[in-house]
């Protein structure tokens, strides 16, 4: 079975061109679009619709950086133990241990400049992650680069937290 970077005729790389995964993408779906398939059989509509399912899993997988350089750890034999492997270098989780308070400050005191604030250094560091991982993943060092995912993985929780944050001391 081919891979989603096969299956859209990119190289398996982190930095892929975005217009090209556009491209490709719709190029797949248009060769499997349920409007071809009419007067198709039921099991040439079935195998169209799966086609179409996994091009867009894989679309999706490639858009997203975070997704992408999981993918590619994976792909190559890497893996990341998401649920067991929780091992992290001692100045990244006295980081996070600093932010998550942050955010619990933020939160009691209804903050929303250290929240701001907050929200742009995670963001900073997870860009900063990601052009880290991307190097290591070009270069097929992917055992650094999957921790490097595991890293940002804690970095899209916290994200994802003080977005939600956000949105609760906007409604208010």
């Amino acid at each position: 079975m081919q891979n989603h970077f096969d299956l859209f005729q990119l190289p398996a790389r982190f930095s892929i061109d975005i217009g090209a995964l556009d491209a490709a993408y719709r190029d797949v779906q248009g060769q499997v679009h349920p409007d071809r398939f009419v007067h198709a059989t039921d099991a040439e509509k079935r195998v169209a619709m799966q086609w179409a399912t996994r091009a867009n899993e894989a679309y999706q997988t490639l858009k997203h950086p975070q997704k992408r350089a999981r993918y590619l750890c994976e792909l190559n034999g890497v893996d990341l133990q998401t649920e067991s492997n929780t091992a992290m270098p001692m100045a990244f989780l006295m980081q996070q241990m600093e932010w998550r308070e942050a955010l619990g400050e933020a939160r009691a005191a209804k903050d929303m400049a250290a929240l701001e604030s907050l929200d742009q250094q995670v963001k900073q560091e997870r860009k900063a992650q990601l052009v880290k991982i991307g190097s290591q993943l070009d270069a097929g060092d992917y055992e650094h680069a999957g921790q490097g995912v595991r890293a940002l993985m804690f970095l899209e929780k916290i994200v994802q937290e003080i977005d939600g944050l956000f949105g609760m001391l906007e409604e208010h």
